[in-house]
């Protein structure tokens, strides 16, 4: 059936057909200018990045320069070639080199030591006056050339932190320390470049830091170290080239990462931003322009607000109620009060609703009488047969003088008896259920002599309150179809588990069993009004439990491993307690 659209709707796309090419055009030129701006900010921030660090390198060129520099002194060649032999004279020539290694290390605005190795005579003259030779650094940094990374903490030379490292040593190529004639030294704390860092920092936005793969980061004093742990990962994995920017994702926020290579160090240089800072100016712009746009619809849309309250809400809240009543929902009424003329109409509909509803109420309310009376009569059936055998057995016993048999029989029968007529409470515990159940099978082995049980119960469920005569009509079918058609002793067993929400009661036997076939529709049956091909004893536990339980409770059929066919009873846990309605 078409639908024909309302007045209303008709109002609405006229409004959207207006506004929608303003609200296109303005998308796609503001996607166009936030492209340009963004690259524009982004490049901005770049050529900050890359001032930066042209300064660094300006500064560390220049500290790579002193020992080349001090290399060419020629009081400092003299004194290496040719050395004085006295002591006195040699501590007055050596105080005045380290004044020109002083003098040399200030020329620098960075903290610098400035340093000469002279293994022949295994001394340091240093700018830093708690420099001492070591033999091990000759060793270790003769070997390198250009700047080297040392992590290692100096607390003899009041260098805690790790330090950058350049030398230039005489013989030029010469490694072994006693070949050497001078090492000279220059080297800088890391402090440098973070106090260099901080003042980038307290400049403008972002965290800058020095990176190199496989070696901790370098920052500024108060770097976000947990966000730049983040980062390193995705780092590692990128290969990154003199400069250049990457676009990554950390803590649930988009950042742009920006990074230049110093040529001095070898280190990159790396600063990153949030995109939702860069974009925030045109972000603003953009609220703007939406809220406009959204206050010209809202006032668009005052113009049809009358049509919409006094005439689409009435209509809509009527086809409402009439879908609920479609659903089966009869207790629905129209609470809205337009104070219009669909007044009229909703005080109709609410009173078909109501008379409506009181008809099915009733109906119901006799179908459950007739369910009630249907489940007493059944529960209070005896299978005659089965009364007729037992009395007889009673009087063939007795017959031959089997007292203790004919005691048994009589008193399990007279519990039967007394259990299954009773009708004053429908819902008793699980425990009396296996009592009566326990009585019947008692009976049945005293009559056949081949039938053996075994009940496994746990403590815990026994106490549980369930319709009466749930279990035994199980059993009886079990032993009338399943093990008297087979010759050899027969077994049932009844077990007792929770699973979950659940409680599950399975009857298993021994006998004769279904195929595949038989048990899929079986169960079928088990859904459809009773007929002469089904057990009535199953169908009727089968309903009952659905009736008292409610979704998901019932009988499932299945092979047993015993040979024979197993049933068994869920029903969700809790839904039956002590204070449980009696629901016959």
């Amino acid at each position: 059936m078409t639908v024909k659209p309302t007045i209303f709707t008709k109002v609405i796309v006229l409004i959207i057909l207006l506004l929608t090419p303003v609200l296109i055009l303005y998308t796609y030129t503001n996607k166009v200018s936030m492209n340009i701006i963004e690259d524009e900010i982004q490049s901005s921030s770049l050529n900050r990045l890359s001032f930066f660090l042209q300064q660094f390198d300006t500064t560390v060129e220049q500290l790579a320069m002193f020992p080349s520099i001090f290399g060419a002194d020629p009081y400092l060649r003299q004194y290496a070639a040719r050395p004085s032999d006295n002591p006195y004279q040699r501590i007055i020539e050596q105080n005045r080199i380290r004044e020109k290694l002083s003098l040399q290390s200030v020329s620098s605005a960075w903290t610098n030591d400035l340093t000469v190795f002279l293994p022949k005579e295994e001394i340091a003259i240093s700018s830093n006056l708690l420099m001492s030779y070591n033999e091990d650094d000759i060793t270790i940094f003769s070997k390198l050339r250009g700047w080297a990374y040392d992590p290692s903490k100096r607390l003899e030379a009041k260098q805690p932190g790790a330090r950058f490292v350049r030398q230039i040593v005489e013989p030029y190529g010469t490694t072994s320390p006693s070949k050497i004639n001078t090492m000279i030294q220059i080297s800088f704390s890391t402090s440098n470049m973070t106090a260099m860092l901080d003042s980038v920092k307290s400049g403008g936005k972002g965290d800058p830091f020095f990176y190199r793969y496989g070696i901790e980061s370098i920052g500024s004093s108060t770097m976000q170290t947990d966000l730049i742990h983040a980062l390193m990962p995705i780092l590692h994995g990128e290969q990154l080239g003199e400069e250049g920017k990457l676009v990554t994702e950390l803590d649930g926020r988009q950042y742009v990462v920006f990074y230049v290579l110093s040529k001095q160090l070898g280190w990159h240089l790396v600063d990153y931003v949030p995109m939702g800072d860069i974009l925030a100016p045109i972000e603003k712009t953009n609220t703007l322009f939406y809220f406009s746009i959204g206050l010209l619809l809202a006032m668009s849309l005052l113009a049809s607000y009358f049509l919409y309250r006094n005439v689409q809400i009435p209509i809509r809240k009527l086809m409402q109620g009439v879908q609920r009543l479609k659903r089966g929902d009869f207790s629905s009424r129209l609470q809205y009060k337009p104070n219009s003329d669909f007044d009229f109409l909703f005080e109709r509909f609410n009173e078909m609703s109501e008379q409506i509803q009181d008809l099915i109420e009733r109906v119901y309310a006799e179908k459950l009488r007739l369910n009630e009376a249907t489940l007493k009569q059944l529960q209070a059936q005896i299978n005659p047969h089965f009364l007729y055998n037992s009395l007889f057995f009673v009087i063939n016993t007795a017959m031959l003088g089997d007292t203790r048999s004919v005691v048994a029989m009589a008193q399990n029968l007279a519990e039967y008896c007394r259990y299954t007529t009773r009708m004053e409470d429908q819902v008793v515990e699980l425990r009396e259920e296996i009592k009566l159940v326990n009585n019947y099978l008692t009976i049945h082995n005293l009559r056949m002599q081949r039938l053996q049980y075994e009940i496994e119960i746990p403590e815990v469920m026994l106490d549980i309150r369930i319709p009466q005569l749930l279990l035994q009509p199980i059993v009886e079918n079990a032993i009338v179809h399943g093990i008297e058609n087979k010759p050899g002793d027969g077994l049932i067993r009844i077990t007792g588990t929770i699973q979950d929400k659940w409680y599950m009661l399975d009857v298993e036997d021994n006998g004769v069993g279904m195929s595949s076939a038989t048990l899929i529709e079986l169960e079928r049956q088990l859904a459809r009004p009773m007929d002469t091909e089904i057990s009535c004893g199953v169908w009727n536990v089968h309903q009952r439990m659905q009736y008292t339980f409610g979704e998901g409770a019932g009988l499932a059929l299945s092979n047993s491993k015993l040979g024979g066919l197993r049933v068994t009873l869920t029903w969700r846990r809790n839904d039956i307690d002590d204070s449980a309605p009696n629901r016959g």
